[in-house]
C-alpha cells in the first residue's frame, strides 16, 4: 500500500494554497486552479508553507481517497508555480505541424486534407521544428488530454512507426510479411 498520503504537499514561494469548505485553491505565477475533495473523509489544512491532507475515518475508502486527496493537491501546486509540459514527435514522410495565431496548431498527417486544432483555454502550444509539438499548461489533467487527443489523430502503427507519439515512447516493431 502506497503512503503518499503522508507527506505534506510543500508550498513553494509565491504560491498562495486557501481552503475553503471542501475546495482547495492554489494560486501563482501560472494562473489559479482548484480542486474539490471529500469533506467527509478527508481534513486538509494549510500550516505556514505546508498542506496537510489526513484521513477522518478509519476505513478502506478514507485511506484511498487520502493518498488521491494529496496527489491532486500537489499537482495543482505545482502547477501554478512551475507549470507541466508534453511533448510530442511527428514519424512519417510528409508530416508536420505549425501554429496559426494563438492557439490554433495545423497538423498535416497524410490525409487529403489538412487537421486543424483548437487549444483548450490555459494551455499553449508551439512547434520548435516541423515535427515536434510542445504542449504546457498548469493543469496537469487538461495538457494529458489534449496531448491524447491530438495522438489520437494518427497513433503510431506498429510496422513502420509512423504517426504521432509522445517524446521518449518505445513503438514496439512487429515484422512484415515474409516472401
Amino acid at each position: 500500500m502506497s503512503r503518499v498520503g503522508k507527506y505534506p504537499v510543500i508550498v513553494p514561494e509565491g504560491v498562495k494554497v486557501v481552503v475553503e469548505g471542501n475546495l482547495v485553491k492554489a494560486s501563482g505565477k501560472l494562473g489559479e486552479l482548484s480542486h474539490t475533495f471529500d469533506a467527509d473523509h478527508i481534513a486538509v489544512e494549510v500550516n505556514e508553507n505546508k498542506v496537510v491532507v489526513t484521513p477522518k475515518l478509519e476505513n478502506k475508502h478514507s485511506r484511498a481517497l487520502w493518498g488521491t486527496t494529496r496527489a491532486n493537491i500537489n499537482c495543482i501546486v505545482k502547477g501554478v508555480h512551475d507549470g507541466f509540459t508534453k511533448n510530442l514527435e511527428l514519424v512519417g514522410v510528409g508530416y508536420k505541424a505549425r501554429v496559426e495565431g494563438s492557439n490554433k496548431l495545423v497538423l498535416s498527417l497524410g490525409f487529403s486534407h489538412d487537421v486543424p486544432v483548437e487549444a483548450p483555454k490555459g494551455i499553449k502550444v508551439s512547434c520548435p521544428s516541423a515535427t515536434q509539438i510542445t504542449i504546457s499548461g498548469a493543469d496537469k489533467q487538461l495538457v494529458g488530454q489534449f496531448a491524447a487527443e491530438i495522438r489520437k489523430f494518427r497513433k503510431p502503427e506498429p510496422y513502420k512507426g509512423k504517426g504521432v507519439k509522445y517524446e521518449g515512447e518505445y513503438i514496439r516493431r512487429k515484422e512484415g510479411k515474409k516472401k
